[in-house]
């Protein structure tokens, strides 16, 4: 299993929506399309199943600002930028646009 330091480029697998954890936006709002790019920002355990670990990270928005930290697993992360750039490619395909929803900042 892969692991992640703090500082690491990291890209989504899949789509990450708000789960609820960031109140300021409406639930089920995209935070980043898969093969976005992200920064590692903290990382830690799960309180309630202390061997998962969970990353912080950053993800960039179109205009290049950084969005607020999103909890990911390590099995929702790669650093294969290659792959990422295919993921948003199909993404984009299938009907996602990189704009859509996508969180640029919040304070």
């Amino acid at each position: 299993m892969e692991q992640y330091d703090i500082g690491d480029m990291v890209f989504p697998l899949e789509p990450m929506y708000n789960d609820g954890f960031i109140p300021e936006l409406p639930e089920d709002a995209l935070l980043a399309p898969p093969g976005a790019v992200g920064v590692v920002v903290m990382f830690g355990y799960a309180e309630e199943s202390p061997e998962q670990e969970i990353y912080l990270v950053r993800f960039e928005g179109e205009d290049g600002i950084l969005g607020p930290p999103v909890g990911c697993l390590i099995d929702e992360l790669t650093q294969d930028e290659a792959k990422a750039k295919a993921l948003l490619a199909d993404w984009k395909a299938a009907g996602g646009r990189a704009g859509s929803g996508l969180v640029v900042a919040v304070e």
